[in-house]
């Protein structure tokens, strides 16, 4: 499913890091993730003290946001229900039977979070779209009836218009 070319952009990214996330009213969602990249000009962390990881951070750079990183607004006027997991928690479970397109922002036609969803809440009037914001920090899980308004911002975060 196409949503807008920002769509393919934030889909096409190799790291991704949740930077804000806030409800500017009630029931809205707003998020903010960024692109960082391997910084090669940044400091590689040394572990002296530990000589099997100082092995494994020869020839490594760190990945970090810096000046031209890529940086998107997500914006869902109403929400259903939103689940922030720390990454390496969240990373760990089975979703061999879940359908989703997509890799850094899913989409799904089937998955735990949607059946969690019909067993726990009621009464909804339209059909409830699930989306999956995969960072390397934190994974983000949207249940909503309509997709979200998605921009490409230039300059850090917290300077961002914001959508309204």
């Amino acid at each position: 499913m196409l949503l807008n070319p920002e769509f393919d952009s934030l889909n096409s990214v190799k790291y991704l890091f949740l930077r804000e996330i806030s409800e500017p009213k009630d029931n809205s969602l707003r998020i903010v993730v960024q692109e960082p990249v391997v910084n090669r000009l940044g400091i590689v962390p040394s572990a002296p003290e530990h000589p099997e990881l100082a092995v494994l951070l020869k020839d490594s750079w760190p990945i970090e946001s810096v000046d031209g990183c890529k940086t998107f607004e997500l914006y869902w006027k109403r929400y259903v229900a939103y689940l922030v997991t720390e990454e390496m928690i969240g990373s760990c479970g089975d979703n061999k039977d879940e359908i989703y397109s997509g890799n850094r922002f899913s989409i799904y036609t089937k998955s735990h979070f949607l059946d969690h969803l019909a067993r726990n809440t009621g009464a909804h009037t339209e059909p409830i779209q699930h989306f999956k914001l995969s960072c390397e920090n934190h994974l983000i899980d949207i249940a909503s009836y309509e997709v979200p308004a998605i921009r490409l911002r230039e300059g850090t975060p917290e300077k961002l218009p914001r959508i309204q």
